[in-house]
């Protein structure tokens, strides 16, 4: 299966070069071929160029199980993505839109906002004409909806992004059926399906929910006479089911892709062949490989970033402490020039007041002069008095002004201490910063990036194959683990695809809705899904027979 769909390249370019024969040219990721062909049997248009898409002609059942090689898988999810996006396959709006945010992370990477700004998927192609045209929403809002949960698959590699949209889309009830239009033996218009499951019946109008199925381990036989097919069911109580299509080529077809399909239907429950386990065991060392490698990216990245972290946060502290040396040094100059000035203003006043004790001593002197000088005319006596009293005034006033100097002297004194006192603590908290700058220079100088990052090496050791009992239970174990996990992550899923489906109902125009919209929300209001749907069909497809 695996290798079937390898070989088959999603698209080729060609040119003519003779009546129906054509030069191939065919580019895959590693490499590009170039054969020549011949059409036989086909209607080959005139046009030209010609464009041929090789598709994988059977769906897997289960992708994940059956598609081991990566580029297998890569090639198959961009089939199954462009027949979603042109409504080859029925997909729900709610389902529609997780697909496409699994497609951007396969596509971009991380989600990571400063790079993957608004309106970075404008020019992409997510969804289905038919979702877009259902709700009156703008692109912008379809974005902001598939960048929500594009954010929420971080971590996840392109391969496994893939696997993930693979995963749901093989759960959609159109995933892998081709549709042929047949009569039955009234005449009545039917479709028939094929796919891995089995045969399906469906009305034309209802290409979801068949009319009945049948599963390829109940099918006895099938044959075609002309245009007449017939199926044979194992349970021989069941009638033979008989249609007509409308060329014999159409029953050649439909034949080669029952045989096809129930050939891997029975092959997919018995044991893998050697050749497919040694293709799945070196498939499961390729991916521990790169899980190891992408984990030793991530602790790399890591680690980088938390080295950027801190050293952005030394340099930070650093220029930190710069301003703070700066400003205690603007503080220092600014302390040492007032001590300066008031010690300048200290010496004048003291000068001041010296001079005015002086003065008063001068004044004192005068005064006691002018007492012993006898004054014996009553006018020169009472002159005598007016300039003793003046004499007194002006020794008061100048012995206050003395004191009032003398106490501002003191004032300044004071001052200037104090002004001493703050420019020794500003020297003192000068020290204690440039201590810390070189503690901070030897730490960010210890805390550089490793040149050499570890490396890891993984040696591939040979594998042996040996089929036990206790092999097997241990298998029936990790296979009831794993669909456990399943149940419980679908569930989880589905309340997601519910709660955007709640969200964005209000917006939804009722009118645009196609037959095929209408009946998947009848079968949801029913609670039928793919499986199931099939499994009650085929429990009596007698009481189905049209």
């Amino acid at each position: 299966m695996a290798g079937a769909i390898a070989s088959r390249m999603s698209f080729s370019s060609l040119k003519r070069k003779q009546p129906k024969t054509f030069t191939v040219r065919i580019a895959t990721m590693d490499a590009e071929m170039e054969f020549s062909c011949e059409v036989l049997d086909h209607d080959v248009p005139t046009e030209e160029p010609k464009t041929f898409h090789f598709l994988a002609k059977f769906y897997p059942e289960n992708a994940e199980e059956e598609l081991v090689q990566e580029i297998t898988q890569h090639l198959f999810f961009l089939q199954v993505k462009k027949q979603i996006l042109d409504e080859k396959i029925f997909c729900p709006p709610e389902a529609s839109v997780l697909l496409a945010s699994y497609a951007v992370q396969a596509k971009y990477g991380d989600y990571d906002p400063n790079v993957h700004k608004r309106g970075f998927l404008a020019q992409e192609e997510l969804l289905p004409k038919r979702v877009i045209n259902l709700y009156q929403m703008t692109p912008e809002m379809w974005e902001e909806r598939i960048t929500a949960w594009y954010a929420e698959h971080r971590g996840r590699a392109r391969d496994e992004a893939e696997m993930e949209y693979l995963k749901i889309a093989q759960d959609l009830e159109m995933y892998g059926v081709n549709y042929f239009a047949i009569r039955n033996k009234k005449g009545t218009e039917l479709l028939l399906g094929v796919d891995a499951l089995g045969l399906h019946i469906y009305d034309p109008d209802n290409r979801l929910t068949p009319k009945i199925s049948f599963p390829w381990n109940e099918i006895r036989n099938i044959s075609y006479s002309d245009k007449e097919f017939t199926i044979k069911p194992l349970d021989k109580k069941i009638d033979v089911f008989k249609f007509n299509s409308s060329k014999l080529r159409v029953n050649k077809l439909i034949l080669q892709l029952c045989i096809g399909n129930h050939d891997l239907f029975m092959r997919r429950r018995k044991a893998d062949s050697l050749e497919v386990q040694q293709m799945k065991a070196q498939a499961r060392e390729e991916k521990a490989r790169k899980q190891m490698e992408r984990q030793c990216l991530a602790r790399e990245k890591q680690m980088r970033e938390e080295a950027e972290r801190t050293r952005d946060e030394l340099e930070r502290r650093l220029m930190q402490l710069k301003e703070e040396a700066t400003m205690a040094n603007e503080a220092l100059m600014r302390s040492e020039e007032t001590a300066d000035l008031l010690a300048e203003k200290a010496q004048i006043t003291e000068e001041e007041a010296k001079l005015l004790a002086q003065k008063a001593a001068e004044a004192e002197q005068e005064m006691q002069r002018i007492k012993a000088t006898a004054i014996r005319t009553e006018e020169e006596k009472r002159l005598m008095e007016q300039k003793v009293l003046e004499a007194e005034m002006l020794a008061l006033k100048m012995a206050e002004e003395s004191e009032r100097r003398a106490k501002e002297a003191d004032q300044l004194k004071q001052d200037l201490q104090e002004a001493r006192e703050s420019e020794r603590r500003a020297k003192q908290k000068l020290l204690e910063i440039t201590s810390k700058s070189s503690y901070t220079s030897m730490n960010s100088s210890t805390t550089a990036l490793p040149t050499d990052l570890p490396s890891f090496n993984l040696i591939s050791e040979s594998l042996s194959f040996d089929f036990k009992d206790t092999d097997m239970k241990r298998l029936s174990m990790e296979i009831e683990k794993e669909k456990v996990e399943y149940m419980e992550k679908s569930k989880h899923l589905q309340e997601q695809l519910n709660e955007l489906k709640t969200e964005i109902e209000a917006l939804k125009l009722k009118e645009r809705e196609t037959a095929l919209d209408i009946l998947h929300n009848e079968n949801s209001s029913r609670g039928n899904s793919k499986h199931n749907t099939i499994k009650k069909v085929s429990e009596g497809p007698s009481l189905y027979l049209p």
